[in-house]
């Protein structure tokens, strides 16, 4: 049996009109093109959906029946094209992201604030994890983008530089370097380090081999199984200091003082598969190349050695002045 949209429409039609003569004027088509359309239908199903008089048609018992089955289909039809609808508009839908950034506060959090208040029918599912797990994952098309810091290489994937964030010394409040307004890499000499086993306390670890062997200086790096958390609470009892990034600064610590190392600026990119053609997600890359330059605009984007913020300070409403920017569906190449 193969009954096709048109059929239920004609149906609908003639018994809301009475009349295929009047359905066919409502339709703009051919009263005999309803006719039998409908006389096709009868005879797939075997039963007949009308009876035929000179004023009209009426509906029989099984034409009742059809036409309130007709109608629930023809109104879920119509549901399913709305809802696609809204997903293909990137109204609805999920953005998987791979996060290697605090989200306590800086761009990353500014620019999901401001995605969430304009999409808050898109649900934004995160997941924690290392560089190259998230490169994969992206490459497989486990998530839609990833936040990574540097220029990490990605094959076949698109990377794009956002944001910069300046590099943080987090040391007890007693500690003698928690006097300077910044230290500089000649005063870590000899310190004693430490870092989460987990990400990104390999990656901290590697940072701090590049710039101190560099310099000659010996190095000290203790691992700890525990989250970042814990190990500020660590920080706190003296038993090392760190290095983080300007984001995590916001969360506070009883014990614990940043400070900003001098002329170390940390670059952070999206990277994502040129192939996904996830529209919720080039709404939120499209959001974020406008924060990005408008952020890099700023004289306060520029590296400083001062503790102003790299990135300026925008509220999430000043993202919407630009609307035609944002309702365009805007290439989400770089």
């Amino acid at each position: 049996m193969k009954i096709e949209l048109r059929h239920l429409r004609y149906v609908i039609a003639a018994a809301e009109h009475g009349s295929f003569r009047q359905a066919a004027k409502a339709l703009a088509i051919q009263e005999s093109a309803i006719s039998r359309r409908i006389r096709d239908l009868e005879d797939d199903i075997g039963a007949t959906l009308f009876i035929r008089h000179h004023g009209g048609v009426d509906l029989t018992y099984a034409g009742q029946r059809f036409l309130v089955r007709a109608r629930k289909a023809i109104s879920q039809i119509a549901y399913a094209a709305k809802d696609v609808g809204s997903i293909g508009r990137g109204e609805e839908g999920l953005v998987r992201i791979g996060i290697f950034s605090s989200l306590a506060s800086g761009f990353l959090a500014e620019l999901l604030s401001a995605y969430d208040a304009r999409h808050s029918g898109v649900h934004l599912d995160f997941v924690e994890g290392g560089p190259n797990e998230h490169i994969a994952s992206v490459q497989r098309r486990r998530i839609d983008v990833a936040f990574l810091t540097g220029d990490p290489a990605a094959p076949g994937c698109d990377v794009a530089h956002l944001w910069n964030e300046r590099v943080f010394v987090a040391c007890p409040r007693h500690h003698e370097l928690a006097d300077q307004d910044q230290i500089a890499w000649k005063d870590l000499r000899d310190r004693h380090f430490i870092v989460s086993e987990t990400e990104p306390g390999p990656e901290i670890q590697d940072y701090l081999v590049k710039h101190l062997t560099e310099l000659g200086h010996h190095l000290s790096v203790e691992r700890h199984g525990v989250g970042r958390d814990n190990l500020m609470q660590v920080v706190a009892l003296g038993r090392g200091i760190t290095l983080t990034s300007e984001a995590t600064t916001a969360a506070h610590f009883p014990g614990v003082v940043y400070r900003p190392l001098a002329d170390e600026i940390l670059p952070f990119c999206a990277i994502w598969s040129p192939h996904n053609d996830n529209p919720a997600l080039r709404r939120l890359l499209s959001l974020a190349r406008i924060m990005s330059k408008r952020g890099k605009s700023s004289p306060m984007a520029r590296p400083a050695t001062n503790p102003s913020p790299v990135q300026a300070p925008v509220s999430a409403s000043d993202y919407f002045d630009d609307r035609a920017a944002l309702s365009q569906n805007l290439d989400p190449s770089p």
